[in-house]
């Protein structure tokens, strides 16, 4: 926008009589011009104009606040300018003195005064120009008060002395926070309506105001006790601004607003009023508040620490001005006076609601979250809250017992017959207390339905203790209905869903509810994206109570649905501390076999070694990955084997040094310095230019000391070279020695973090040696930079703090209190290690700041490395379509990596502005490409549709630009294939034909395969292939940017006809293609080969950029390397295994979803499934101990296993089947009583 106004005033400047542009960038600035007053020129020359455009060019953000400065500081120094310049220069302060007193009068007076001054045929006309109106720049407002304050003390004299209002003694006292622009034009009704509605409910009101864009400074001013104390005088802060507290729209200073915040230490809500859209274009919309002031006015704030984006106003379509949303005012006020009521009410009083979640449904569910051990934290929780004085009831003495309690009831009967039935809810109190129980109606008929009932009560699933209820959120409820699946974009939820949140908040009456664990149902329900009305499920569900939610810290984009959607204080939680997977069984023996034949290489048994290599990887399936001769060629030279024994070892190493979370995280137990080390390691791997000072990763620096160079080795090792993969197996050793090293000086005899007394004397002796140099000495590295070395372990030395402190139950009696929770980053934290320590409020990061320059150089890779792989498999040809998937999670934790390979594939390159927001594009020519433009089917997450709808947007732009060059055919397959589906779609535009950007409709999340999968409630793949279809088809046009998703199938049908490759990131240790359901959900791998007219198949490929060093394998070698370090893996079953109950449910988890692999893509090994036979059922022992810990996740675990055969995806014997058959009657006793 400033290049515009730029390019439209230059060329008529000089013929203007005057010229005034303000408040503006700089550049727009230097357009003013009155008489001998010139602000260009002022620029060039040293002035106080100069210093200010000087410095408003550094520093946008702050540019309001150096204007105020500036007008307020001029008037002194005028004096000393010439008579004819200083009445100049004073007319253009009072201009700006008009133009921000903002009212009607003011702006008359600023028109009428430069007329008088500067249209020559005015001159000389007495128009009794009044002079500016002036109002503080910081200051207190109040709709009743007969002025503005600019001191407390005289508010709160006004305030207290009101008769209109009586206040109790202890009411909660409410800070808001507002824009003075709005309260100087008079446009401040929708302020008087959140005033009036929280006086209304018993609070007092403090609306404060700033001039600027630092809203800062008034909180520090006015949000304190007035005596002195240093204590908050306000027990909740909403600003209504909808700005991040400190700088404008263009780019926040987060950590300024956090130190004010953290400071205040009181919730802090930010509220928002429709700025791009008028109130029945949001009422009409899906997507709810418009992308762009999604990005500005939500996603900013967040990173401040800001909760609860409600809409208070609306913007009326004849007017522009802005008007109160009475129901939404009314929730917004509820909810903080809620809040507020925390820091008032004693901790013995309060009452909370600790909700679970059973996903899928099923008893062996109950507790169900990424990565925790759920009731293990709960009992750690309700142990810590008891200490803190919570009536917490009667305890069971340990978690075992706690589980026993909710999930069995001895006279439960129907359906109900899992769970302890805390309440029986009437269905006329039930019609009473839910406000919207009608509206169910539609999907599920007349309450009580048929689910969360006895046929004439609806039941809530529980036990409390004390003042803390435990309660089991219900599910979704269409989870084994495949004809609803298929044909609903989103239902609504059931009448047990609503009962439940009914009850909490009507009945129970919850002072607060803590929603335990990643994630539940609530924040998925049908409504607006963003910026709900009353009539969206996730408001109406959780109506006025306060939420707080334990978030897995590695997941911020599902946090930000939940903050945004369920009002959610989120705090993360730590994945479980991550090992190196190891190797066992015949991987083990593998391995100890090549190092025998390397010291054996040159000799006459090489040959025998080789051969029982060979036979052992065939024994152990590395067929499928590695090329093998047979065992018996005698034809082989010493470098065919070494060929073949380095590709064997390169899949070993693999294996072995992938990371994988072992075991279950308990809230409030950080890792022992013993289970920090792989997590060190890998930190330590990656190069990080960008960090203060600059580190670079241990293995380059070790390299580089036998005059290596790092990327060198890692090409080699991918190709099997044997010399270069034992190197890097050495490399690998040695930064793990080191790191061993480091972190056993700063363990202490509890094996946690702390002094190490051996260390401690040492250095007190003189005696210490570093340990990086203990690491290396004597060794084939010792002579590797020292200053590098000690680069890498400053920083190490930082992330260990970090990862052994944390803040997650600490952060919990916090946000109970009533106080600011402080906001943190999520993501991966061996990327980003500032995600640490957790127990902070999870927030994303700006989405306009995406891709990174970083994460272009990395797409920039992996594209090519997919290409060169893809080549190799198909004859040298490129492939002409790929589909692939965008996952909001990824991108934040990448910064944009997927994002960027998009853009390479079709060659167009995102550029940032000045301020670094990504929103421009440059297309690359086919030159500096090399090779011809690929086109792509980028299906998007439901997470990153509302995460990053703007940059769906953006790579919309991106795809089209591609499509409109006039490049053959050959070099251009985005075209190519936009111009047959325009003559075959009957399109007008190449445009409409190029589009490419899908996801679900607004509200709506996933395909709905991995529910149908996870419930066994499907009949055939092509049931599933339509789901996807049905669900997925919803195409996002930057032409009209605020139109959401719109059903376009037929042109997402014609695109995946060309897919010849799909595509899939894995970018965090923690996650991969069988830990979680929704790698498969957006697999379109079958579907594609069920629409080409040839019916072939596609080339699957996964990217892994997990390590330092990326590869791109088949979906086929990731499945199989996913079973081998984790579903077979003894370390990790047995890990799984030391949690119990809710380790059960995860090895049956990675079954199912494995199975879930074969539906959708068709790429599991019949050895898998044999494998996994073999570990859980048929060894005896191993069965028992399922069956014991967990009886209904084993029996899901023994049927997945039948339904595999029976859907022809395992080849089982008759024998394995009996036996399997055998169990499923043996559980089903159990399960029943029978003994």
């Amino acid at each position: 926008m400033v290049a515009e106004i730029v390019e439209a005033v230059t060329p008529v400047r000089e013929k203007l009589d005057a010229c005034l542009v303000f408040p503006s960038m700089p550049a727009v600035m230097k357009l003013n011009k009155l008489g001998t007053f010139s602000m260009a020129q002022l620029g060039q020359s040293k002035s106080m104009f100069s210093d200010f455009i000087k410095s408003a060019r550094k520093n946008n953000d702050n540019f309001e606040e150096g204007l105020l400065k500036l007008v307020r500081t001029l008037p002194k120094v005028l004096k000393y300018l010439p008579s004819d310049k200083a009445q100049d220069a004073r007319n253009f302060v009072n201009s700006l003195q008009y133009w921000l007193g903002g009212n009607s009068e003011n702006l008359e007076n600023l028109l009428l005064n430069v007329c008088s001054e500067y249209v020559p045929a005015l001159k000389g006309v007495d128009f009794s120009v009044s002079e500016p109106q002036q109002y503080p720049d910081v200051g207190i407002w109040h709709p009743l008060a007969p002025a503005m304050y600019e001191d407390l003390k005289e508010y709160l004299n006004w305030y207290d002395t009101r008769k209109d209002m009586v206040f109790e003694k202890n009411a909660p006292i409410i800070g808001l926070v507002l824009q003075r622009s709005h309260l100087v034009t008079g446009d401040e009704g929708h302020y008087s309506g959140v005033v009036a509605e929280l006086e209304s409910r018993g609070a007092k009101v403090l609306p404060v105001f700033a001039g600027g864009l630092d809203f800062s400074a008034p909180v520090k001013k006015f949000f304190y006790d007035p005596l002195g104390s240093g204590r908050p005088y306000v027990d909740t802060t909403i600003s209504l601004t909808g700005f991040a507290l400190v700088g404008g729209p263009a780019r926040q200073d987060a950590p300024k607003a956090i130190e004010a915040l953290k400071q205040l230490n009181v919730p802090y809500m930010v509220s928002l009023p429709l700025v791009f859209q008028t109130t029945e274009e949001w009422l009409d919309s899906d997507l709810g508040v418009h992308p762009v002031q999604v990005a500005l006015q939500v996603a900013l704030p967040e990173l401040d620490g800001a909760i609860e984006p409600i809409v208070f106003a609306g913007r009326d379509s004849n007017t522009g001005k802005s008007h109160s949303l009475p129901d939404r005012i009314s929730s917004l006020c509820a909810r903080a006076v809620n809040w507020a009521r925390l820091r008032k009410k004693k901790n013995s009083e309060k009452k909370l609601a600790v909700t679970v979640f059973s996903f899928p449904p099923d008893k062996g569910n109950v507790g169900t979250a990424a990565y925790l051990n759920v009731f293990g934290s709960i009992f750690k929780v309700l142990k810590n809250l008891q200490r803190e004085g919570y009536d917490v009831g009667a305890l069971p003495p340990n978690e075992t017992d706690l589980i026993q309690s909710i999930l069995t009831q001895k006279e439960a009967r129907f359906n109900s017959a899992d769970l302890n039935i805390a309440y029986k809810m009437k269905v006329d109190e039930y019609q009473r207390l839910c406000d919207y129980s009608e509206a169910l109606e539609e999907n599920w008929g007349k309450p009580p339905g048929t689910l969360n009932t006895n046929g004439q009560e609806l039941l809530v699933y529980g036990k409390q203790y004390g003042n803390v209820f435990i309660g089991v959120q219900p599910t979704f409820g269409y989870e084994g209905d495949p004809m609803r699946l298929l044909f609903s974009r989103s239902a609504s939820p059931h009448h047990g869903f609503a009962a439940y949140y009914t009850f909490l908040e009507k009945v129970f009456k919850a002072d607060a509810v803590l929603h335990f664990g990643t994630h539940g149902s609530l924040e998925f329900m049908p409504g607006k994206q963003v910026g709900m009305s009353g009539v969206c499920y996730p408001d109406s569900l959780i109506g006025t109570i306060p939420n707080i939610y334990y978030y897995a810290a590695n997941n911020p984009s599902e946090a930000t649905i939940a903050k945004r959607r369920s009002y959610a204080n989120t705090i993360s939680y730590l994945t479980p501390p991550a090992e190196n997977a190891g190797l066992y069984k015949g991987l083990k023996e593998l391995k100890e076999l090549i190092a025998s034949y390397q010291g054996m290489r040159e000799s006459g048994r090489a040959e025998q070694i080789c051969a029982t290599i060979i036979e052992t990887a065939r024994q152990c399936n590395l067929d499928k990955d590695v090329k093998l001769p047979d065992a018996e060629d005698k034809t082989l030279s010493m470098n065919d084997r070494d060929d073949v024994v380095g590709n064997v070892y390169r899949k070993l190493m693999e294996i072995e040094s992938r990371l994988l979370p072992c075991g279950l995280h308990i809230v409030g137990i950080p890792p022992t310095a013993e289970e920090a080390i792989a997590t060190l390691v890998n930190i330590g791997e990656l190069d990080r230019p960008d960090n203060n000072p600059p580190i670079k990763g241990m293995p380059g620096i070790l390299a580089r000391a036998i005059g290596r160079d790092i990327e060198e080795i890692y090409k080699n090792n991918n190709k099997g070279v044997l010399a270069d993969v034992d190197l890097l197996q050495r490399l690998t050793q040695a930064c793990r020695v080191t790191v061993r090293e480091f972190v056993k000086d700063r363990t202490g005899l509890d094996g946690r973090i702390g002094t190490n007394i051996v260390a401690a004397m040492l250095k007190f002796t003189g005696f210490y040696v570093d340990p990086w140099v203990r690491g290396l000495q004597n060794g084939e590295f010792e002579k590797a930079d020292r200053q590098e070395l000690i680069t890498v372990f400053n920083y190490l030395e930082f992330c260990l703090t970090q990862i052994v402190k944390d803040n997650e139950l600490g952060a919990l009696v916090e946000a109970l209190d009533g106080q600011y929770v402080e906001p943190g980053p999520g993501g991966d934290p061996i990327r980003n290690p500032s995600v640490l320590p957790t127990g902070k409020n999870i927030h994303a990061l700006d989405p306009q700041s995406i891709p990174t320059a970083a994460a272009l150089k990395s797409a920039r890779v992996v594209v090519e490395r997919l290409l060169d792989r893809e080549r190799d498999n198909n004859g040298g040809k490129y492939p002409e379509t790929i589909a692939l998937v965008l996952w909001g999670t990824d991108n934040i934790k990448t910064y944009g990596e997927s994002l960027a390979q998009v853009m390479m594939m079709v060659g167009v390159k995102p550029v940032p502005d000045a301020l670094g927001r990504v929103n421009k594009l440059e297309v690359m020519s086919l030159a500096e490409l090399g090779r011809p433009r690929v086109d792509v089917v980028v299906n998007c997450s439901g997470v990153f549709r509302d995460l990053f709808v703007n940059q769906m947007l953006l790579l919309d732009r991106a795809i089209k630009m591609a499509a409109e060059q006039d490049e053959p055919d050959e070099m251009n397959f985005v075209r190519k294939h936009a111009k047959q589906q325009a003559a075959e779609l009957g399109l007008q535009s190449i445009r409409d034909a190029a589009t490419r950007v899908f996801s679900n409709s607004s509200g709506s999340y996933s395909s709905n395969v991995n529910l149908a999968v996870e419930n066994s409630s499907w009949s055939d793949e092509a049931q599933l292939q339509e789901m996807y279809l049905k669900r997925k088809s919803f195409a996002f046009n930057s032409d009209r940017p605020g139109a959401g998703g719109e059903m376009q199938r037929d042109v997402f049908e014609t695109a995946m006809k060309t897919v010849d490759v799909t595509f899939q990131n894995l970018d965090s240790s923690e996650i991969s293609l069988t830990d979680v359901s929704h790698y498969f959900d957006s697999d379109p791998t079958k579907l594609v080969a069920s629409l080409r007219n040839d019916g072939r198949s596609p080339n699957a490929y996964i990217a892994d950029t997990t390590t330092a060093n990326a590869q791109v394998r088949t979906l086929g070698e990731t499945v199989r390397l996913d079973a081998r370090t984790k579903l077979l893996n003894p370390k990790w079953y047995e890990g799984m295994l030391g949690s119990g109950y809710e380790g059960v449910r995860e090895i049956q988890k990675r079954l199912t979803n494995t199975m879930g692999w074969s539906a959708t893509s068709g790429m599991v090994d019949n050895w898998v499934y044999d494998e996994a036979n073999s570990t859980f059922i048929e060894d005896p022992a191993m069965a028992e101990r399922l069956m014991a810990t967990n009886p209904n996740s084993f029996r899901k675990l023994v049927a997945t296993f039948l339904e595999a055969n029976g859907r022809g995806y395992w080849d089982a014997k008759p024998e394995q089947l009996e036996r399997l058959r055998q169990l499923y009657m043996d559980v089903e006793d159990k399960i029943e009583g029978v003994e």
